[in-house]
């Protein structure tokens, strides 16, 4: 291969110069509107203000003698005015507004009707004097030629007609409103009328409504134009929720039958959608005689009708469905199921793989729409469930979840990830037939279906260990050999990508791993990967997810190596690590650990670690320290760490005489104050900090439980292997067909070992103990993750009630599922490979034991666990 040819500085060949040239012609053409919009000596003058003027002065000045952009920021600050002075605003403002309203330019009405809504909200004056003093001007110009001002202006009128009393809204809305919605008025104005109409049903009582009202209704609901007609139709849902059961039946009901059957597309898609919205008001035989039929016609007819007809349709389907649940016949039920299934893969059945260029821009709006079907099938997929019945969910509607799934566009597996947990509650016990789904949703392409899918994914994880049912023993994920990967994938392609607060989010999802699998699992497959993600991203809030994230897996792990190499690297890697970016984050991970994890464990591999820092050549590592200072003191108890809180206050000490750095010896000496003003935590309970006191205790129980696991779990895999040697004795005997039957009935044939020797009272009290890991098991990791977040704060967040004997109710995860062994010595990565022991920095396992653990017996092997470290067997 030939080496590149050497870069120049610049090519000034022929073609290069022309496109100079062009492009500075271009900027001269950009620079002249520029220099043409700079103002002259006299336009400035003309635009300033004499700075004595009061603000009313000004104000009524800018609006009499000002330019338009000094009359809109006026009116812009009119409720600041009305705030201040509401008497002269009012007196001298206001007129001023109205007469520069009538020939303002658009911006500047926006501008009004927003300011005289924020009058009316923030209740400057009282609703008889806004009523005075706007009202008019709100109608004056409700009716403008601009669709866009008329609107704004509609908006506020239909926020006063709230406010305003009965009296008022007779005389000066209602009785103007006969005449404003007859046939020789504008559309724009009978458009206006329907809309108040709808709004001041609300507030009149049923005779003034069925004697001045209805007729205006029918009216309209009859008008020539059929944007008028859909206007009303739509406005017809509030009114029947005005006037009641019985007027809805007589009046609004046929209205809307006449109105299902119109002409104009849009007003028949209104008259659908409003007799959707009033099923509930409707008795039995309404629906079943007159809108079953409707809708069951609209149905048929929506496939040769337009597209957003269909769209409407699908969004209403789940309600609609709902709604007549009740009065549909086997086959009326199963034609409805047959159509959503039809909507959910409508435009699937086309081919595919044309070039969208060649496509004409019709086809292409058709497809759109088509879209927009399937994410709505996809929305009302839950409600769909319920119409079929979670127990014929695989027969009837698998299919059809399959597809919304696999969808090629993005927005309907969007929505389908959205509605994925509402399924999952649905399915309850049935939600294994999903496990593929949540695989394939992980694994989506689109980083905005995994963002939709993560904000219940533990929900969703629960459900599917336990099958949906609280009471099951063993963890039904060990059948899903694919969610870890899955789950691994997931978070390496949002962090790979650009959107850092997915990122975040999936890492603080991933907290409720240890609820749903093993601890081995996530030591081999997580813990380095938060490891990697606190020392080498660059987001700082995703950084701290891990480290939280991490802490949680080192709070349920049940292997004390594993805890020890966790622990080490924590206190090696960031605490002592060369990048002070590390040493930042170690003090993170400290502060969640004191959140996280009891006193004693703090003080015990922590707190010197922690405060050695005060050294620390960088201002920011100490200046962050002594933030986290008052924290660390409030996990001592006195008289046990008396010695720990010696050396914080020589630390401290040493900062307030050695400090050099003025912004770090400033906080060093609000710190002081601080820890001086503090209570120090006894070891015997103190009223004052009984519930602290409480929910630390119980934190030390759960992790001294932890090593009972550990140890239970280690005499029952040797036990598992001296049984399996039993069996392989046996089988060796009968082969080699030994007469056992012919030996002395007083010898006992027996396989040497502790088994054979211990006593059953011995047996008992190892099952006791499995029993109560167990019980831990369960209350632990049955507690929401999230929960953690409180648990400095609430006794009742570690998730279980303690009890005497410790006995609750049965695991979810089993003690004893083989499926979850610890690999071999030799599989340990290097990053995780076993080093020297850790030293305790305070209270020894002695102080701390917790007296229902079980007596001196276990006391003393959890000791030399401890101390030494093993390598697992």
């Amino acid at each position: 291969m030939h080496p590149p040819p050497p870069v120049t500085g610049m090519d000034f060949n022929q073609n290069s110069l022309f496109g100079y040239m062009d492009e500075l012609q271009e900027l001269t053409i950009i620079e002249r509107p520029v220099r043409r919009s700079l103002k002259t000596p006299e336009e400035i003058e003309r635009l300033t203000v004499d700075e004595d003027l009061s603000d009313i002065e000004r104000a009524v000045y800018l609006l009499s003698a000002g330019q338009d952009v000094q009359g809109t920021s006026v009116i812009a600050n009119l409720p600041c005015l009305m705030r201040q002075n509401p008497a002269e605003t009012l007196r001298r403002v206001l007129p001023k507004v109205r007469e520069i309203l009538h020939v303002a330019g658009v911006e500047m009405q926006l501008t009004a009707a927003v300011s005289f809504l924020t009058i009316l909200q923030e209740e400057s004056v009282s609703i008889h004097t806004y009523a005075h003093s706007f009202l008019q001007v709100i109608l004056l110009h409700v009716e403008h030629r601009d669709t866009g001002v008329s609107n704004a202006w509609l908006e506020t009128l239909l926020s006063v007609i709230e406010e305003l009393p009965k009296e008022t809204l007779r005389h000066e809305i209602l009785s103007p409103l006969v005449s404003k919605a007859q046939l020789s008025q504008t559309v724009q104005s009978r458009l206006v009328s329907c809309k108040i109409l709808g709004k001041l049903t609300n507030k009149f009582e049923a005779h003034t409504i069925k004697r001045e009202i209805l007729p205006l209704v029918k009216s309209l609901c009859q008008d020539v134009d059929y944007e008028v007609r859909s206007c009303m139709c739509r406005q017809l849902e509030n009114i029947a929720q005005g006037i009641g059961t019985e007027l809805t039946k007589s009046v609004v009901l046929p209205e809307l039958i006449e109105l299902s059957r119109d002409e104009g597309s849009s007003v028949r898609l209104a008259a659908f959608e409003t007799l959707v919205n009033l099923l509930d008001i409707f008795d039995t035989d309404d629906r079943s005689q007159t809108i079953l039929p409707l809708v069951k016609s609209f149905c048929e007819k929506s496939f040769k009708a337009d597209e957003s007809i269909l769209i409407s349709l699908s969004f209403h389907f789940g309600k609609l469905c709902h709604g007549l649940y009740g009065i549909f016949t086997p086959d009326q039920h199963l034609r409805f199921l047959e159509f959503y299934k039809k909507l959910s893969t409508l435009g699937l059945q086309q081919e595919n793989g044309h070039n969208e260029n060649q496509i004409p821009p019709q086809i292409l709006e058709q497809e759109k729409k088509y879209i927009s079907v399937r994410k709505n099938c996809a929305y009302n997929f839950p409600a769909m469930i319920v119409f079929v019945d979670p127990k014929n969910f695989h027969m009837e509607l698998y299919s059809t979840f399959f597809c919304l799934c696999h969808d090629p566009e993005v927005p309907v597996r969007y929505t389908i990830a959205i509605c994925f947990y509402e399924v999952s509650k649905l399915l309850n016990s049935g939600v294994y037939l999903i496990h593929k789904e949540l695989i394939t949703l992980l694994q989506d392409e689109s980083l905005e279906v995994l963002d939709a899918l993560i904000d219940h994914l533990p929900e969703i994880l629960e459900l599917m260990s336990t099958g949906g049912e609280s009471s099951v023993q063993e963890n039904k994920l060990s059948s899903l050999p694919d969610l870890i990967p899955a789950l691994t994938a997931a978070e390496q392609r949002a962090a790979s990508s650009l959107k850092w607060r997915t990122h975040e989010k999936l890492l603080q999802k991933y907290a409720c791993l240890p609820h749903v699998i093993s601890s081995d699992q996530i030591y081999y497959r997580f813990l380095q990967r938060m490891f990697t993600i606190m020392m080498t991203n660059n987001v700082l809030p995703v950084q701290k997810a891990a480290s939280r994230t991490l802490c949680i897996f080192l709070r349920y792990n049940r292997k004390q190596e594993q805890r020890h190499e966790v622990i080490q690297k924590l206190i090696e890697q960031l605490g002592q690590g060369k990048s002070y970016w590390n040493r930042l984050r170690f003090l993170d991970t400290c502060e969640f650990i004191i959140d996280i994890f009891s006193k004693s464990f703090f003080c015990k591999y922590f707190f010197l670690p922690a405060i050695e820092l005060t050294h620390d050549p960088v201002a920011n590592v100490r200046m962050k320290l002594c933030y986290l200072l008052p924290k660390v003191k409030s996990t001592l108890k006195i008289p046990t760490d008396k010695h720990l809180l010696q050396q914080l206050e020589m630390c401290v000490r040493k900062l307030l005489c050695q400090e050099k750095d003025k912004d770090v010896l400033a906080i060093v000496k609000k710190t002081v104050l601080e820890l001086d003003r503090m209570e120090m935590s006894m070891d015997a309970f103190q009223k004052k900090f009984y519930e602290k006191d409480l929910l630390d205790q119980e934190k030390e129980r759960e992790e001294l439980l932890l090593l009972e696991m550990e140890q239970l779990e280690k005499e029952k895999q040797q036990n598992d292997g001296r049984s399996t040697t039993d069996k392989m004795f046996d089988k060796k005997r009968r082969d080699t067909k030994t007469p056992t039957q012919s030996l002395p009935k007083n010898i006992s044939i027996s396989v040497p070992g502790p088994s054979s020797a211990t006593p059953s009272t011995s047996k008992e009290i190892k099952k006791s103990k499995l029993i109560r890991s167990q019980s831990f098991n369960n209350q632990a990791f049955h507690a929401k993750y999230g929960n953690l977040d409180k648990c400095a704060g609430k006794s009742s967040t570690t998730g279980y009630t303690p009890t005497v004997s410790g006995i609750g109710k049965t695991s979810i995860l089993s003690l004893t599922d083989d499926s979850f062994r610890t690999r071999n010595a030799s599989s340990v990565p290097t990053s995780f490979s076993p080093s020297t022991p850790l030293a305790s920095t305070s209270r020894g396992t002695a102080n701390s034991v917790d007296p229902k653990s079980g007596g001196s017996k276990d006391t003393q092997p959890r000791k030399a666990t401890l101390k030494s470290r093993k390598s697992n067997p």
